[in-house]
C-alpha cells in the first residue's frame, strides 16, 4: 500500500518529532489511513481485519507514534458502524473534510437527557491525535432531571458521544517518556449540547459490514497487538548491527509467533467459522493470547537491551526511541496490569 522508499522518508520525519510533521499528515490524508475501516461508501477503505492489521503494524514497524496514532483514530472512526446512519452521515458525508476521530475510553463526565439532545459535562484522559482530530469521542453516564439512568440490573446507563473538536479544550498533559508525536492529551466539555443521533453504545452495530459485528473489546486488542508485534520488529532491527544474531534469536522467535498468532485470529475472524454469538469465549481467549505475547515480547527487549552500550541510553539515537515508544505504549489499560 505505501512504498517501502516513502515509508523510509516516514521513518526519518517522524524521528525525534515532537508531533507528526506536516509532510506525515499529508501522507495519511493521501493513502486516506483515518478510514482504514470505514466503509467505501462514506470515503473509507473498507478493508477486512487482516488487511487493516497488516497495515497497521508496518505503520508501528516505521515509527512508534506513526502506528500508535493511526491505530487510534482509525479505530475511533471505527465506531462509524456504531453510529445510527443519520449521525454518520452528517459527519463522514462532510464535502472535502478529512474526517479523524479520537478520544478516550474512559467514562469522564455526565450527560444530562433533555428530549433529543444530551448536554454533556466532564472530563476524560488520553485522547492520542488530540492536535490531528476533528471529533472526539467519549463515554458518559446518562442523567436526567439531574438523576443517574439506571439499567434494568441496577447499573448505571452510559452512552458513548461524539463531539466536534470546536466544542473541546485540550489539556496538555502528556509528559510520557515516548509515543511523543502521538500528541495524546486530555480534554474537558462543559454543557455541551449534542444531538442524540450523535451517540452510539459499543458493540451495537447499523452498518452491514462484518468487520462491525466483531465486539469492540476484540477489535480493540488485536489492533493493539500489531502495534507491540510493529515496535517490537523495529527495535529488533535497529539492534541488529550492533549484535550477533544468535544474540535476537529469541526476540525474532517471540515477533514470529505473535506474528502467526495473530494472522491465525483475523482470519479465523475474517471467515464465516465464527458466529456472533460465538465471540464471546473466543473474545477471552484472544485477550489472553495477547497478554502473553506482549509480555514475551517486552521481556525479550528487556533481555537484548543492556547488552547494545550507552547508544540504547541516549535519547538521539533510534534505539533509544524504539525503547521509549514500545514501553509507553505497554501502559495502554487494555494490557497493563494483567
Amino acid at each position: 500500500m505505501i512504498a517501502k522508499k516513502e515509508l523510509q522518508q516516514l521513518r526519518e520525519r517522524c524521528f525525534k518529532a515532537k508531533v507528526l510533521p506536516e509532510a506525515v499528515l499529508n501522507c495519511i490524508s493521501t493513502h486516506n489511513l483515518w478510514n482504514i475501516w470505514v466503509p467505501k461508501a462514506y470515503g473509507g477503505l473498507e478493508m477486512s481485519l487482516t488487511e487493516g492489521l497488516n497495515v497497521l503494524k508496518l505503520l508501528a514497524k516505521t515509527d512508534g507514534s506513526l502506528g500508535w496514532t493511526v491505530t487510534l483514530c482509525s479505530g475511533a472512526n471505527y465506531f462509524i458502524g456504531n453510529m445510527e446512519p443519520e449521525g454518520a452521515g452528517a459527519i463522514f458525508n462532510l464535502p472535502g473534510k478529512n474526517i479523524c476521530f479520537g478520544g478516550s475510553g474512559a467514562v469522564g463526565g455526565t450527560a444530562e437527557k433533555s428530549g433529543n439532545f444530551y448536554f454533556i459535562s466532564g472530563q476524560w484522559p488520553y485522547a492520542t491525535g488530540a492536535d490531528y482530530i476533528t471529533h472526539f469521542t467519549l463515554n458518559a453516564t446518562i442523567t436526567e432531571n439531574g438523576n443517574p439512568v439506571k439499567n434494568e440490573d441496577g447499573s448505571p446507563t452510559i452512552c458513548s458521544f461524539v463531539v466536534p473538536k470546536s466544542e473541546v479544550e485540550v489539556i496538555h498533559d502528556w509528559k510520557s517518556m515516548g509515543l511523543k508525536a502521538s500528541v495524546t492529551k486530555s480534554f474537558k466539555i462543559k454543557a455541551t449540547r449534542v444531538d442524540k443521533k450523535f451517540s452510539f453504545h459499543y458493540n451495537s452495530y447499523h452498518l452491514p459490514q462484518a468487520i462491525y459485528k466483531i465486539p469492540f473489546r476484540i477489535f480493540a486488542d488485536l489492533t493493539l497487538w500489531v502495534n507491540y508485534i510493529g515496535m517490537a520488529d523495529h527495535f529488533q532491527e535497529a539492534a541488529a548491527p550492533f549484535l550477533q544474531q544468535e544474540r535476537l534469536a529469541k526476540l525474532s522467535a517471540q515477533i514470529t509467533k505473535a506474528d502467526d498468532q495473530i494472522n491465525t485470529i483475523s482470519k479465523a475472524i475474517n471467515s464465516d467459522s465464527l458466529h456472533e454469538n460465538e465471540f464471546s469465549n473466543y473474545g477471552e481467549e484472544i485477550h489472553q493470547a495477547g497478554i502473553d505475547s506482549i509480555r514475551q515480547l517486552s521481556a525479550g527487549i528487556i533481555e537484548i537491551y543492556p547488552l547494545l552500550g550507552i547508544k540504547a541510553s541516549a535519547i538521539d539515537q533510534e534505539l533509544n526511541q524504539v525503547f521509549r515508544d514500545y514501553f509507553t505504549a505497554t501502559q495502554h489499560h487494555n494490557f497493563k496490569g494483567e
